[in-house]
């Protein structure tokens, strides 16, 4: 069989040929060309052989009527598929009966189930528990896994403040959707652009001191976007990013295919090593977080930020867990810190502690209207509805005020008087300078179980945390008290873990002091723990909590 001479066969290999023969075979019949030459070739063989085919582009219904690709699987996928190969056809016109050749596609159905077993195996698999929450009475709600109503107090939101359920929230979200209706109408480019959505962006500069904002659907969109869009735009980009950095400021950056240098979590020293082999003139962005969700961490902030701008490198500072949380109007750990100038662009979500959904970013007139012209995930993506537009401004605007203040001090009280309370009864709680409290459990199996047993058990809903969400071996539960647990739910909550904890076998632990700091990695003991001056020289260590409470 010349493949050369037919348009159809043309476009595949010799080998692909012979390895298909048999597949060819079945369309032989729907080919002019194809069946004339084999009825020639049949008088003259009288035998079942492939048919030499001269070039009649004109009469091959394959040229006008589809394109039929056959590939080898991949290697990794032999298992699932019958006969080793994949049979791709993409239609152009007319149909083409495939019921013959099924039994050699690749076994797509059997794959998934393969990897969904995996996961299951590994304990990793997630069931998702049905919670709705009573807006009359947080942090309660109702739990509907088992197919029935049960209360539950929520230990794991990130709705850290509450201020899903504020008054004022919840009045300017009923207002909007009875002057504007649900939805916006589309994208900001068409017809999905308002007052609200401008004026939601200067509210948020304004807290973050910079001259310009930009919202967009999720905190996830924001930095995959904002992160994608520097690094295909500014010329011999490179990337410096955090270990520790979240999924979304992962993709945008390996997406945008600019070069990348991860540096070690929260260190500093690292991210300059790392700074220094990099030609000085190349444009540089620093990407990092303030507040570590999983582990509670906050970065050294100041010195991240001096060391990027040392080499000529703009700082990505994502506050997703901090905002609402920290400083004097809850613009986050850089108003904590005094060092909002220091961080060129901000990105932060409306969906956690002010309770709404979305995401946003802040930084110059420039660099916001450049992402706001280029990057594809704000400009083709539906905007925020006026409801959603409103809930923020209200929450934003508590959060910065007297009010706003009394939160996050109650808020601040609760987490001291938690962690300590579950580390007396010798419970393995991290210590942490933030609101985010991890218990480490270190197996995915029992992480999960007790995970289980509290909710069915006790009504105690903490959603275990497994990989990939962190390492394997550091499984965890990850809570968040929030200024409406009160002392008799947090006594109630450390007891009955505790009992759950000792009936699975896991260890308590007593009062433990950690072996070395989590930031400058120097030894530690319980002595120096009880000494005034810090125990680290950076700011933000992870351990100046545990040394002003022991003080």
């Amino acid at each position: 069989m010349k493949s050369a001479a037919c348009p159809f066969l043309n476009k595949f290999s010799t080998t692909s040929i012979r390895q298909f023969a048999p597949l060819f075979l079945n369309y032989v019949e729907k080919c002019p060309v194809m069946m004339t030459q084999t009825r020639q070739q049949w008088t003259i063989n009288k035998q079942n052989a492939a048919p030499e085919v001269e070039s009649q582009n004109n009469e091959c219904p394959y040229v006008t009527d589809a394109e039929v690709t056959v590939t080898e699987a991949p290697k990794v996928a032999q298992d699932d598929t019958i006969n080793q190969q994949l049979l791709k056809v993409k239609p152009h016109g007319k149909k083409h009966e495939l019921d013959q050749a099924t039994s050699r596609f690749f076994n797509y159905e059997g794959f998934f189930a393969s990897q969904l077993q995996k996961k299951k195996d590994e304990h990793t698999y997630r069931i998702f528990k049905k919670v709705m929450r009573d807006a009359s009475s947080f942090p309660q709600a109702y739990e509907h896994s088992a197919g029935i109503s049960k209360d539950i107090t929520v230990w794991c939101s990130n709705d850290y403040l509450g201020m899903s359920w504020h008054p004022k929230v919840k009045e300017a979200v009923s207002e909007a959707l009875m002057k504007h209706g649900a939805g916006s109408g589309g994208t900001r480019n068409i017809s999905g652009n308002s007052p609200l959505h401008e004026e939601l962006e200067r509210e948020l500069a304004k807290l973050h001191q910079k001259e310009a904002g930009l919202v967009f659907t999720s905190c996830y969109v924001a930095n995959d976007t904002t992160l994608f869009t520097l690094g295909k735009h500014l010329p011999g980009m490179h990337f410096f990013s955090d270990a520790g950095n979240h999924a979304s400021m992962i993709q945008g950056i390996r997406t945008s295919m600019a070069k990348k240098h991860v540096f070690r979590h929260n260190d500093p020293d690292h991210l300059e090593e790392l700074l220094k082999k990099v030609d000085p003139n190349v444009p540089k962005v620093v990407a990092f977080e303030t507040v570590h969700s999983m582990d509670g961490s906050i970065c050294p902030t100041v010195e991240m930020c001096e060391v990027a701008h040392k080499y000529g490198a703009l700082t990505f500072v994502d506050e997703v867990h901090a905002v609402g949380m920290y400083g004097e109007h809850g613009a986050g750990v850089g108003e904590q810190d005094n060092c909002l100038d220091k961080m060129d662009i901000i990105s932060g979500t409306l969906g956690k502690a002010f309770g709404n959904m979305g995401g946003y970013i802040v930084g110059s007139a420039k660099l916001v209207d450049m992402i706001r012209s280029f990057g594809a995930g704000f400009i083709f993506t539906t905007s925020l509805p006026p409801t959603v537009l409103k809930g923020c401004l209200a929450s934003v605007r508590v959060l910065a005020s007297d009010e706003g203040r009394e939160l996050r001090a109650r808020q601040k009280r609760n987490v001291k008087y938690l962690r300590e309370k579950l580390v007396a009864a010798g419970l393995p709680a991290s210590h942490s300078p933030s609101h985010i409290i991890p218990i480490m459990v270190g197996d995915a199996q029992l992480c999960t179980q007790i995970s289980n047993d509290l909710i069915t058990k006790y009504g105690i809903y903490v959603q275990s945390i497994n990989y990939p969400t962190v390492a394997r071996g550091t499984e965890r539960l990850r809570v968040a008290p929030t200024p409406h647990h009160t002392k008799a739910m947090m006594d109630e909550f450390v007891a009955n873990l505790t009992e759950l904890w000792k009936e699975t076998g896991l260890h308590l632990y007593g009062h433990v002091c950690p072996n070395t700091c989590g930031n400058c990695n120097k030894e530690l003991s319980i002595q120096k723990m009880f000494k005034p001056e810090p125990v680290c020289q950076r700011s933000n260590c992870t351990y100046a909590s545990l040394q002003a409470a022991l003080a």
